[in-house]
């Protein structure tokens, strides 16, 4: 077995995380969650995970295979749920299906009672208003929503960080005009801008996550540029300078690793408003394109279909679950990394 061997103050920080149950349990809990969510085409999907025909194995979520390959009539994509097209694999071979047989744009016509249906044996969940399964439409969401949270974090808070660090370190002037254009940045009404912008253009999962970039970063500089503040005067770091050592190694080698702390702090909470910023936008129709798996568009739909509660149901059980556990998360890592409770 891999055996990873932490430090002792590493350690006393697990052991403090670990105290934390809820923290604790909800990261377990997060990860399998997302895990799952992670490899959704495996998970919800339309087409069969592995096809054996004729001693020929298949792949048709990766690839895609002509009905002639099986023995069928036309030179078009198979067909797999096709009554005929399943009895032709039927008889030289088999399919594994995955265990919701729907893609999160499927659209059932089959259904029992008219869109949007309650939930059944064949929709766990029911469907929505255009007739797709809404648990597929909820693993996909889920995974969208994130890794767009992870991913709208991380650059966050590599750009924060640098500019947090440029301002603490160097104060004066370089100080004093960051501060103000952050303060004139910060007041710009982002909703109204979104909203121009989605007149213009189609927002898209890039385009939604550089536009709100644009703003996110700001929550990371305040925390760093006080430690950097704090830090730049301390004794090692001016006898570091006075050896002829490089601003930007004094910075990023002594002063960031103190930052860090208060940085990592904050990111499970920033993940989280990642997160409900997306479902906002979603929500109010300024986010992701239409058709596009959204907890956002979920929660828009029980709005406008009360007949059908299990849709807003399902869309609040969901996120509430996902924001608590990265609440929890969050306490925890707090909790771990104050020098009050992990030294």
């Amino acid at each position: 077995m891999v055996s990873i061997k932490l430090s002792n103050k590493s350690a006393r920080r697990w052991q403090t995380f670990k105290s934390h149950r809820m923290g604790f349990y909800s990261l377990w809990l997060f990860l399998f969650i997302f895990i799952f969510c992670l490899f959704a085409e495996l998970v919800a999907n339309d087409k069969p995970i592995l096809v054996k025909y004729d001693d020929s194995y298949y792949l048709p979520i990766w690839n895609t295979y002509l009905e002639t390959e099986f023995d069928g009539e036309f030179e078009f994509e198979a067909d797999y749920k096709d009554p005929y097209v399943a009895k032709l694999i039927n008889a030289k071979g088999w399919m594994i299906w995955p265990l919701v047989p729907y893609n999160y744009k499927t659209i059932i016509y089959d259904l029992d009672s008219p869109a949007p249906s309650p939930p059944s044996t064949k929709n766990w969940l029911g469907t929505d208003d255009q007739g797709r399964d809404v648990l597929a439409r909820v693993i996909y969401g889920f995974r969208i929503s994130v890794l767009f949270g992870f991913s709208l974090t991380i650059i966050s808070a590599i750009i924060g960080v640098v500019a947090g660090a440029m301002q603490g370190y160097y104060g004066g002037k370089v100080d004093l005009f960051f501060q103000r254009f952050i303060e004139i940045w910060a007041s710009m009404p982002t909703l109204f801008l979104l909203i121009i912008l989605a007149s213009i253009i189609e927002p898209t999962f890039w385009v939604l996550l550089g536009f709100i970039l644009l703003f996110t970063w700001m929550g990371f500089v305040g925390a760093v540029r006080a430690e950097f503040l704090r830090g730049r005067n301390f004794e090692y770091v001016t006898a570091a300078r006075a050896m002829g050592m490089g601003d930007r190694r004094i910075m990023f080698k002594h002063i960031l690793p103190n930052a860090m702390v208060a940085t990592l702090t904050f990111m499970p909470f920033i993940l989280s408003g990642s997160v409900e910023t997306l479902t906002t936008l979603d929500f109010l129709g300024f986010g992701l394109p239409a058709g596009s798996p959204s907890l956002g568009e979920l929660l828009a739909q029980g709005k406008a279909n009360l007949q059908a509660p299990w849709l807003g149901i399902t869309a609040f059980i969901v996120l509430a679950l996902l924001m608590g556990l990265l609440v929890f998360i969050g306490e925890g890592v707090r909790d771990a990394l104050d020098p009050r409770t992990s030294y």
